[in-house]
């Protein structure tokens, strides 16, 4: 596998196990934290904060902002990347909409993120379910911002216009990798629906925003294709963290990015005329999300 050619790299075949200096992480504590922790048990609700590991959630969490994952946590895709289990979701609880709101309220939240596992088993890919999500948060909790993080619901528009329709501030799509990487990193999804997908958001006027991760073994060249490719898609907003493996039997990392090289695609990315782009190697999908709003 080709690497990336840069001096600011590790080894190409780097032991996820081993992190260097600048991937050490911080445990999530203080009492927004608790709180949040303690609602979340208390509810029987799902984040990507802690599904996905995220690193970030105990800043995040602290700065009133939270990632609620909704249509459960059992995902029907498998892609070779991700944390979040696979197999044969239970059917949708109108109840966890409920439940989102009120541990909204319940905590202050000031901004909010929304995604979701892929449910490929519901005939509209549970786009009538994101819908409901939305407006009912709208409708109750005024003067909250929110960004949606949607799966690509097989390029069908129809769905993706059900989403839409809500006018949450931000919606996202994230691409994950460069074109070469998707068919192995990514189950079902394909590079060219992704951005299909955010061309329609950005048609809407809605702000469209999408991320990759790096250490999958993409070089320099492929990176700044798929920062051209989002561009003229009309993406606004993206984000560029490193991937961290999670178990020896995810997708295997190649290379840890050192923090150097990610502000040099950050640099980039401005010149390349994204409205905003976070890139650093602790940075996630809903990194600083609040700021992406304005």
């Amino acid at each position: 596998m080709e690497s990336t050619k840069n001096t600011d790299t590790l080894s190409a075949k780097a032991d996820f196990r081993r992190k260097p200096e600048w991937l050490k992480i911080r445990l999530p504590r203080g009492f927004k934290t608790t709180q949040v922790v303690g609602l979340l048990n208390e509810k029987h609700l799902h984040t990507i904060c802690s599904s996905g590991m995220c690193p970030n959630r105990g800043e995040c969490w602290g700065n009133g902002t939270a990632t609620f994952m909704i249509g459960g946590n059992v995902c029907t895709r498998a892609c070779k990347f991700c944390n979040v289990a696979t197999g044969r979701p239970a059917p949708l609880d109108e109840k966890e909409i409920e439940d989102i709101v009120e541990s909204v309220l319940s905590l202050g939240l000031r901004h909010i993120v929304i995604t979701s596992v892929d449910r490929d088993d519901l005939p509209d890919y549970g786009a009538h379910h994101w819908a409901r999500m939305i407006r009912r948060l709208k409708e109750e909790c005024p003067g909250v911002t929110m960004e949606v993080l949607i799966p690509d619901f097989r390029g069908r528009t129809d769905l993706i216009d059900l989403v839409i329709a809500e006018k949450p501030e931000v919606i996202s799509h994230n691409m994950e990798t460069v074109r070469r990487l998707t068919p192995s990193v990514r189950s079902v999804a394909t590079y060219d629906t992704s951005l299909d997908v955010i061309r329609h958001i950005a048609r809407s006027g809605i702000r469209s925003k999408s991320g990759i991760m790096l250490g999958l073994g993409e070089t320099r060249e492929e990176i700044l294709e798929t920062m051209d490719d989002l561009r003229e898609a009309g993406c606004e907003v993206m984000t560029i963290g490193q991937y961290l493996q999670p178990t020896r039997d995810h997708y295997p990392l190649q290379e840890y990015v050192t923090p150097e090289t990610f502000e040099e695609y950050r640099l980039i990315g401005v010149q390349k005329g994204f409205r905003h782009i976070e890139s650093a190697p602790m940075v996630r999908s809903s990194y600083h999300a609040e700021k992406h709003v304005h």
